[in-house]
């Protein structure tokens, strides 16, 4: 290896080294304390919610929850890990990662009213009965009368890993 190889290939190592540090917190406080300013940045852009412990917040009296702070779960994750029993959820990122929403009510429930409309890239239904609708509005104005099912999961198909984020309602059929 000549001197100029040797000397880029040393850069960049240490390039790497200083942008993982300066991206993963050093100390689990210093983790806490990150974690929470994504939170408080998420309360500022989608008012009402209320912080119930470190990682959720709680919307309209526990109806909603998001959950911060989750490792990477994957396909191959256990069931609990990526949607506690008695709700369905839905997530930003492909194969359950990213921020997790939740919810367990029967019906049809408007996305956008919780900032989550065209936001779900991944969902799993962890509920013994029923399955959930995730429906597009299309048309303009308050019918839904042309909305298009964008997917279903529920007790027969448990999990999608991988959608697009054109979803703006639920109906969960119980």
């Amino acid at each position: 290896m000549n001197i100029n190889r040797f000397t880029r290939t040393i850069a960049a190592v240490a390039v790497g080294i200083l942008l993982t540090n300066a991206i993963t917190p050093a100390t689990p406080a210093a983790a806490a304390d990150s974690l929470q300013r994504q939170i408080d940045s998420y309360l500022a852009t989608h008012p009402g919610g209320t912080q119930i412990n470190a990682t959720d917040l709680s919307y309209s009296s526990g109806q909603f929850i998001v959950t911060f702070g989750r490792p990477p779960a994957g396909a191959a994750a256990a069931t609990t890990s990526i949607c506690p029993s008695g709700w369905f959820c839905f997530f930003t990122d492909p194969d359950y990662g990213g921020l997790r929403g939740k919810l367990s009510s029967c019906g049809w429930q408007d996305l956008a009213y919780w900032g989550w409309d065209n936001q779900v890239m991944s969902a799993y239904y962890n509920l013994s009965t029923g399955s959930v609708d995730f429906l597009n509005h299309v048309g303009s104005g308050g019918s839904h009368a042309t909305d298009t099912v964008e997917f279903t999961i529920g007790t027969s198909r448990r999990g999608a890993a991988l959608v697009m984020p054109t979803a703006d309602h639920v109906n969960r059929h119980c």
